[in-house]
């Protein structure tokens, strides 16, 4: 199984395959509109619009399994992003990523990149943890995405190379993204 194998329906329910995007070092993240988290979006955008697109692309999946802070409609998602982050990279329609029905990209991604842990020393990562442990203790242990803006980034071979865990920022992968894209 390739990374370059899965399929995934826009907001407007055509099927695009991740084989569109071979070639490319992607950053694979799932997202929320209602988080902590959600000025991400910024920083994404801001990372996208630093590499050459040809070389280069972020990949959004909304969710909402994590305390329903994606409740609307793929479209107001989708519009949500645009609107209030000025994104521009695909937003696709939103997907489980843990449990029974998790997309199986998510499943593949977490076996490929297991989870290392939280960073004690990251107040946000202690806050993370605090809550998921309070929310969903079940998913705090293993390889299960922990929350909303969970990413990956994948080489141009389709290789995962790094996992992120959501408390960290768009600007703290820029070195890795700025590597992996140049030996691409």
């Amino acid at each position: 199984m390739s990374i370059y194998d899965f399929v995934f329906e826009t907001p407007t329910g055509e099927k695009v395959s991740l084989s569109e995007y071979e070639g490319k070092t992607l950053l694979i993240v799932n997202t929320a509109s209602k988080c902590n988290f959600t000025p991400q979006f910024d920083g994404l955008q801001k990372l996208q619009e630093q590499f050459d697109e040809s070389k280069f692309q972020i990949l959004g999946f909304p969710c909402n399994q994590f305390d329903e802070q994606e409740p609307g409609s793929n479209e107001e998602a989708l519009a949500f992003c645009q609107m209030n982050y000025g994104v521009q990279f695909p937003v696709f329609s939103k997907i489980n990523v843990n449990g029974e029905n998790a997309h199986p990209l998510f499943t593949y991604l977490s076996k490929q990149a297991p989870f290392k842990g939280f960073d004690e020393s990251n107040f946000n990562a202690k806050l993370l943890k605090a809550v998921i442990d309070d929310k969903i203790p079940e998913w705090s242990i293993g390889d299960y995405i922990k929350w909303n803006f969970t990413k990956f980034l994948v080489n141009n071979k389709g290789e995962v190379i790094r996992r992120y865990e959501p408390y960290v920022e768009p600007v703290d992968m820029e070195k890795d993204v700025q590597m992996i894209t140049k030996f691409s």
